[in-house]
């Protein structure tokens, strides 16, 4: 039996192929009810009124601190670090030796050496390889998330995580504090009261509006959230559940999950023998219509993903060398792409389909059905000209939304066609079952796609600026 992912590649022949059939199943967002009200609901509080995203559960919590904790996280990390006080926090984002993303997060600086990374486990498994085996003093701790299926056994964390986020967050907040509250600079930390008990906030703005992060120790957690929700209610906030909590980025225009870029290098091989068999890397599940033999053809750059702003080259990091060689001019570019009503509507029906296999299911509002999707984006030749990376619908907009990465000379406006669907009638994933595939008509369009967070958005977040 395989103990490493290098161990588990080696047995397994080609990597795209262990990747695309894994058991895994669909990603969870866990213990958080799916659902309060129902998903379309809690969607449109977001913009009309005020959520309350608990965040608590579904993210990795990595904390590092010492006399070499800043330098870890420069050597490691696209950004630059020439500015990084206490009391700021930035979108951290890590490259491999290829060049290729391994994922991303907030990085939080919340006392003097003492950092905080929040985000998915590639990112926390990056920095905890690297923390272990690079020679750094440091000391570090991994809080990981909350088990998919807890199965009735009591949950844990260190912390309690909430947004409030709206167009009547700040009323929220401000009835909380018992008064007007100073709002500080964006991606900057804080500190309110809540019902007696002071907790640190980040202020940014998820749905286009100013809102907060808030976060304290987990054994507050039940009493927070009901000091919240009750200050909440006179404006209209309504919790959100884990089904309608993961579309919020189809209009806010953020890719959570693109495909850790360490299977293939030699630079790598020391990272793929130290995560085991049983790691995210290792059993994450590769879904969609873009097939290619070489997992290489699967990673993402900052620039196809957004990220070519925060890419800063006044520090040595891993990816440097990589990324010195790329034309940034030349990289495919972030869009949203809008589906067509008419195309859609078949695939939502043809689960009613009694004479033959229908097309791959599309679960509402999420439709993504594996860890990390990649469908293939068409020109009216039939070339692939990019990959649609996460898809669904919106209430807001009441249409049906994939995030995608493009060839740059692919204009706003253009119509594209989406493959949705496996080949050859779908992969061995537990999330997919015999189909055919269907060409969806769609337009490329800004991103983000919602005007209210185009036009609102501090730079560098999800858009184009830089932190």
């Amino acid at each position: 039996m395989a103990e490493n992912l290098q161990q588990l590649l080696d047995r397994g022949g080609n990597t795209v192929d262990l990747l695309r059939n894994s058991q895994l199943g669909t990603y969870i967002y866990p213990v958080v009810p799916t659902e309060f009200t129902n998903w379309r609901r809690e969607q449109k509080a977001w913009r009309d009124t005020a959520v309350l995203y608990d965040q608590t559960h579904h993210m990795v919590n990595f904390f590092v601190s010492g006399p070499d904790a800043l330098k870890l996280l420069s050597d490691t990390g696209i950004n630059s670090f020439a500015n990084f006080p206490v009391g700021m926090a930035k979108q951290f984002v890590p490259t491999a030796s290829n060049g290729g993303v391994i994922g991303d997060g907030i990085l939080f600086h919340e006392t003097e050496g003492h950092y905080v990374y929040v985000g998915r486990a590639p990112g926390a498994n990056w920095l905890q390889f690297h923390a272990e085996t690079g020679g750094y003093d440091v000391e570090w701790r991994y809080d990981d998330r909350s088990p998919s299926r807890p199965y009735g056994h009591a949950v844990t964390r260190e912390y309690w995580r909430f947004q409030i986020q709206g167009p009547r967050a700040w009323d929220i907040i401000e009835k909380l504090n018992g008064g007007t509250l100073e709002k500080v600079k964006f991606f900057r930390l804080g500190e309110l009261e809540i019902d007696g008990t002071v907790v640190k906030t980040l202020r940014h703005g998820m749905a286009g509006a100013p809102g907060l992060e808030l976060w304290g120790p987990y054994e507050d957690h039940g009493r927070i959230r009901d000091a919240i929700l009750t200050a909440g209610a006179e404006f209209g906030i309504e919790p959100c559940g884990s089904r309608a909590y993961s579309s919020n980025t189809l209009e806010s225009g953020w890719i959570p999950s693109p495909l850790p870029a360490i299977y293939s290098s030699e630079a790598e091989r020391a990272y793929r023998e130290w995560l085991p068999a049983n790691s995210y890397e290792a059993i994450n599940a590769v879904a969609g219509s873009f097939v290619s033999d070489n997992i290489e053809d699967y990673y993402l750059n900052p620039w196809e993903l957004g990220y070519g702003s925060f890419v800063k080259f006044d520090h040595d990091f891993i990816g440097r060398d990589a990324l010195e060689k790329i034309d940034p001019e030349r990289q495919r570019r972030k869009v949203t792409l809008a589906w067509n009503d008419e195309d859609l509507g078949r695939i939502l029906t043809s689960v009613l389909d009694r004479d033959g296999d229908g097309y791959q299911f599309f679960d509402l509002p999420n439709a993504n059905y594996g860890s990390s999707n990649f469908d293939a984006v068409l020109d009216a030749d039939g070339k692939n000209i990019g990959l649609s990376l996460f898809t669904g619908v919106t209430a807001n907009e009441k249409r049906g939304l994939s995030l995608a990465t493009v060839d740059r000379d692919v204009p706003e406006g253009a119509e594209v066609t989406v493959v949705w669907g496996e080949p050859d009638g779908g992969s061995k994933k537990t999330t997919v079952e015999p189909h055919r595939q269907m060409k969806v008509r769609a337009v490329v369009s800004p991103v983000p796609y919602a005007t209210v967070a185009r036009e609102t958005y501090q730079g560098g977040w999800r858009s184009t600026g830089q932190l």
